[in-house]
């Protein structure tokens, strides 16, 4: 059902690293990542701030840009690789297959080099950065939900099985995957030794779902919808708090400012030992909530951040989740 993993790829890639969105109001953004999710600023300017998680030593893990009117898109998210020269094996593997590649200066990141993916998924890749304190025992500087460090994306792919076979060539494997008889239509694939660094659902695409913060408590995950409330953004808090089926994890998802959407959730299993087996989730038999909960409302499955530049394509056929509103009605009379 899966495609092969290349276990020795020819350049090392290490993590999820830092996404970067457009936003309308820099202040309003900022107060919403600040003051409900608990990240702290490490520099910002007047079109420019740079957020990261309380235990992340490196610089930045969101970075949040001034568009008035391009807001609510995703201009890239970020990948670390382990040495300097795994970039430069990186450009020459992206220009051998005809994808793009180019060098960029980008503030308070050593060298770093922009590509794409086979559907346009644009990426950024760098094996350093500055770095800051780590904060995650200075409790005194606690706000919201204390959010310790980025975790995952979650994409849309028009074919799941496409690009998991692309990214699996890159040295990602899968930890858990979802299926309908003979049809991938998500791949949960990881790098760190964790569970996820990349989701891919099969939906219009390339778009970014979500991307995901760790937390240290349960009760976290209360306090981010709590501290959305207190600051205006209630309506924002689109799903859970609810308990996951692939991955198992504790989770509350809210939407920002621009309708970018980030989760907040209790981390991950260990899936690093070589001889652990991805485990397949049935899609005719799943709602991701799969101990409790109702389903998610539709716009959760089908609405996400369009990257910047990146025509999106349909699926050959769109997903049916059994969304919130589908569940409500056919549920019988009494």
């Amino acid at each position: 059902m899966l495609p092969p993993v290349n276990l020795r790829p020819s350049f090392n890639i290490t993590r999820s690293s830092h996404v970067r969105l457009t936003v309308a109001d820099l202040a309003e953004s900022r107060n919403f990542y600040v003051n409900a999710l608990g990240l702290v600023v490490s520099d910002e300017d007047e079109r420019t701030c740079y957020l990261r998680g309380l235990a992340e030593a490196c610089h930045h893990s969101l970075v949040l840009e001034l568009d008035e009117e391009g807001a609510g898109s995703c201009r890239r998210i970020g990948f670390r690789v382990f040495f300097d020269e795994d970039l430069d094996l990186a450009y020459a593997w992206f220009r051998d297959r005809g994808l793009p590649a180019e060098w960029v200066d980008v503030p308070y990141q050593g060298r770093t080099l922009h590509v794409s993916d086979p559907i346009g998924t644009p990426l950024e890749l760098c094996a350093h950065m500055e770095t800051r304190p780590r904060l995650h025992i200075d409790f005194e500087r606690y706000k919201g939900a204390h959010a310790q460090r980025l975790d995952h994306y979650q994409i849309f792919a028009p074919d799941t099985f496409e690009l998991c076979a692309f990214y699996s060539e890159l040295g990602f494997r899968n930890s858990e995957y979802l299926e309908h008889g003979d049809k991938l239509l998500g791949a949960f694939m990881y790098r760190k030794g964790t569970c996820l660094d990349l989701a891919i659902v099969e939906n219009t695409g390339p778009a970014l779902h979500h991307f995901a913060y760790t937390v240290s408590e349960s009760h976290d995950i209360f306090t981010a919808c709590d501290w959305a409330g207190i600051l205006g953004y209630g309506d924002g808090v689109e799903r859970g708090p609810g308990r996951h089926g692939p991955g198992g994890m504790l989770f509350a998802y809210l939407r920002d400012p621009d309708g970018h959407r980030v989760e907040v959730f209790n981390s991950h299993y260990q899936t690093i030992d070589t001889e652990i087996e991805p485990v397949r989730w049935d899609a005719a038999s799943l709602s991701t909530n799969a101990r409790w909960g109702l389903p998610a409302l539709e716009k959760w499955y089908f609405e996400a951040s369009p990257f910047v530049g990146a025509p999106r394509t349909p699926p050959a056929e769109l997903p049916k989740p059994m969304s919130l509103e589908r569940f409500l009605l056919e549920q019988p009379l009494p």
